[in-house]
């Protein structure tokens, strides 16, 4: 989409090795005040020497800037950007550049459990952890409102770096909060209809992660900002309906297992009679084979184990 393209460009001006710059600012300080206490020279020139000396060493000293691993100088000469140095190391580019420092590093966000309705309308708390960086550092700088972030001052480069990325982290904060709402109410906690291919916030964990994913990416692009990861940590019924849903659920199983044994049952007993059948141990009519039949299951599906009652009667009236 061409709103989200990446308007981020490599800086192309003069940079030059931080540590030869250093030395030549030290060196025409040190010349200066050796000519000074060498030569003899009016009282205008002492002047004049000194202004010169330290107006070039500062500007010298106003361009050094050092560039860690996994960082970046957004470059702004009188408000017009200039482009990304992400070159890590110690240099010198021009004084009068400001030198905006954005943090490259991969960050983590616990986005704490939120409460959501589901897809049918059931409240539930859902929560994710969201690891993520930036990737437009165009975007992030100046598409991402941070109040007055812009440096006046070297000193004020550390506070201004701080607010924008506070600036950051609060947008997506927000913006992570709405995606989880969004994608929290287009599924169903759990399967309630019985449809077992149905994707649900309990069951479809990586679909749900793919499309979350998806829906934070759409979200934070305009922002430069690239999601590495997004996991679900927290899910649950909220508090009010927390206590019935549990009740369902074990309703849910037990049926379920009550399911398995009468099925269980069946077979057995089904084997009992033909294996008595083929044996010749007794005939059985219809009756009789009815009777056993209730008994067998009776036995194997109660919940208390069965009194045994001995016939010491014949089979046969």
């Amino acid at each position: 989409m061409e709103e989200n393209k990446n308007k981020e460009y490599p800086f192309s001006g003069v940079v030059l090795n931080g540590f030869i710059m250093l030395i030549l600012g030290l060196l025409i300080i040190g010349g200066a005040l050796y000519s000074i206490f060498t030569f003899e020279m009016s009282e205008d020139a002492y002047v004049w020497t000194m202004i010169s000396a330290v107006l070039v060493s500062v500007l010298i000293f106003m361009g050094l800037m050092t560039v860690q691993p996994n960082e970046a100088r957004v470059m702004i000469f009188f408000g017009k950007y200039k482009g990304t140095f992400v070159r890590d190391g110690f240099y010198w580019v021009n004084p009068f550049m400001v030198k905006r420092k954005m943090s490259l590093r991969i960050r983590n966000m616990d986005v704490g459990p939120i409460k959501v309705n589901d897809k049918v309308g059931n409240p539930v708390m859902i929560g994710m952890v969201l690891v993520w960086k930036v990737r437009d550092t165009y975007r992030a700088i100046f598409d991402v409102d941070a109040g007055d972030a812009t440096p006046v001052k070297s000193s004020d480069i550390a506070a201004a770096s701080t607010k924008v990325s506070e600036a950051l982290n609060s947008f997506v904060n927000i913006q992570s909060d709405a995606a989880l709402r969004e994608v929290t109410s287009q599924f169903a906690y759990d399967d309630e209809a019985g449809q077992h291919d149905a994707v649900t916030l309990r069951s479809g964990s990586h679909e749900i992660v793919e499309i979350l994913e998806e829906k934070l990416n759409d979200r934070l692009a305009m922002a430069g900002i690239e999601v590495v990861e997004a996991r679900l940590n927290y899910l649950a019924y909220a508090p009010e309906i927390a206590a019935v849903m549990l009740r369902r659920q074990q309703a849910s199983a037990i049926i379920s297992a009550r399911e398995k044994i009468v099925e269980g049952a069946v077979s057995m007993v089904k084997m009992a009679l033909e294996e008595i059948k083929e044996s010749g141990v007794v005939e059985l009519d219809e009756e009789r084979k009815a009777a056993m039949v209730s008994n067998l299951l009776v036995v194997l599906c109660a919940d208390e184990p069965a009194q045994p009652v001995v016939n010491t009667g014949t089979l046969y009236q």
